[in-house]
C-alpha cells in the first residue's frame, strides 16, 4: 500500500518537474515564480540559461518515469533520494539571493520534504 502512494506520488513528481521544464520553453516569464529577485525574463542571455535548465528538468523528469515504468521501487526510492538534493539546494540559493521565504519554504523546501518522504516510502514499502 505504502509503495503504491510513492509510486504515484514519485510520477505526480516526475510529470510535474517535465511540465516545468517544457513551460520554461513558451512562458519565460514563468522563471520569476523560482524566487531569485530581479529574474530578467526578457534578457535573450537569460533566456539560453533559462533553455539549459529546462532541458536538464525535462530530463530530470523522465528519469523518474523510466525508473517507475522498469526499476524495482527500492532503485527509485534511491534516486528519489538523491534526486531530493535539487530542491533543497534550490532552496539554498534563493535563501542566499535574499528571495521570498514562500518560495524558499513553500516551493523548494516543500519539494525536498515531499521527495524525502517518497524515497521513505519506497524504502519502508
Amino acid at each position: 500500500m505504502l509503495t503504491n502512494v510513492a509510486t504515484v506520488l514519485a510520477g505526480l513528481i516526475g510529470a510535474g518537474i517535465i511540465f516545468m521544464g517544457a513551460r520554461a520553453f513558451w512562458a519565460p516569464q514563468a522563471a520569476v515564480g523560482f524566487g531569485i529577485p530581479g529574474t530578467p525574463v526578457k534578457d535573450p542571455n537569460f533566456q539560453a540559461w533559462l533553455s539549459v535548465k529546462a532541458v536538464r528538468d525535462i530530463a530530470s523528469g523522465l528519469f523518474i518515469l523510466i525508473l517507475l515504468a522498469g526499476a524495482t521501487p527500492h532503485l527509485l526510492g534511491w534516486f528519489m533520494l538523491a534526486a531530493t538534493g535539487i530542491p533543497a539546494g534550490d532552496a539554498l540559493i534563493v535563501w542566499r539571493s535574499n528571495g521570498p521565504k514562500a518560495a524558499v519554504y513553500g516551493i523548494h523546501g516543500a519539494t525536498a520534504v515531499v521527495m524525502l518522504a517518497i524515497s521513505v516510502l519506497l524504502f519502508v514499502g
